[in-house]
């Protein structure tokens, strides 16, 4: 029984960590690059802010990108060439 209760207070205390997920304030971003034609890198001047995950939508050089929040995470949605495409994954980069 000792340990089940052992088990049981490691998976709460662990849960966070595992449903967390990144997020990044992309308001102040200035410009943008492809690091894949799903992957986006934001920068603030010369300063990278996050790198953001889109599978779903295929972005390219000349994609016009517009946030719909400038507060974005995992599972939110960004507009790609008039398109809503949901993120997938939002890295910090600074």
């Amino acid at each position: 029984m000792r340990k089940i209760w052992m088990m049981l207070s490691l998976a709460i205390l662990l849960f966070p960590a595992l449903v967390s997920a990144d997020c990044a304030d992309l308001e102040r971003y200035t410009s943008w690059i492809l690091e894949t034609s799903h992957t986006v890198l934001f920068y603030a001047v010369q300063r990278p802010l996050a790198r953001v995950e889109i599978p779903n939508c295929e972005i390219r050089p000349l994609s016009t990108i517009r946030l719909i929040n400038s507060y974005v995470c995992d599972s939110d949605e960004i507009m790609i060439d008039g398109i809503s495409c949901h993120i997938i994954s939002v890295e910090l980069l600074h």
